[in-house]
């Protein structure tokens, strides 16, 4: 392929033909396809007042239905933010009103986090966008091609 992947690959074939650089070809460009998709949806977060993290938080509480409650611990688990940053995240979103955290009344040790009706006012406004965004991101890809990219990608992360 003539991109810049491609080119540090025949670059890398001409200075150093002994080394199998083939993987630079998978690597280099998912690295580079995510940033620009995380660029893309930075954006689309930005415009509701979001940032990737804080999306992530409120929607794994939006989708996990009714009450809309997790623990901190099943939060983490369910979501792509790392769990050194909950608590950070959290403090940001309680200070926005969009999550509560109160103790867990099944545990008094531990705590429940809670969305709020602006919290899932908030995260049902960015909803849309944020889907609009991946469906554009996509846009290039016909469905057989999505399913078998996600189904390598299920592979790779397995």
């Amino acid at each position: 392929m003539n991109d810049h992947v491609g080119t540090v690959l025949e670059q890398w074939a001409a200075e150093r033909p002994d080394l199998d650089v083939s993987p630079m070809a998978v690597v280099g460009r998912l690295s580079r396809v995510a940033r620009r998709f995380d660029e893309q949806l930075a954006a689309t977060f930005a415009k509701h007042g979001l940032d990737a993290a804080s999306f992530d938080v409120l929607a794994t509480l939006r989708r996990s239905g009714a009450p809309y409650t997790l623990s901190p611990k099943d939060l983490t688990a369910s979501s792509m933010v790392t769990s050194s940053a909950i608590a950070q995240r959290l403090n940001r979103l309680e200070a926005q009103g969009y999550v509560l955290r109160a103790p867990s009344s099944e545990d008094r040790r531990g705590k429940q986090v809670t969305l709020t009706d602006a919290g899932r006012t908030a995260v049902d406004a960015a909803l849309p966008d944020h889907v609009a965004t991946e469906h554009r991101l996509l846009a290039i890809l016909d469905g057989s091609e999505r399913k078998v990219l996600a189904a390598l990608l299920a592979k790779l992360e397995a």
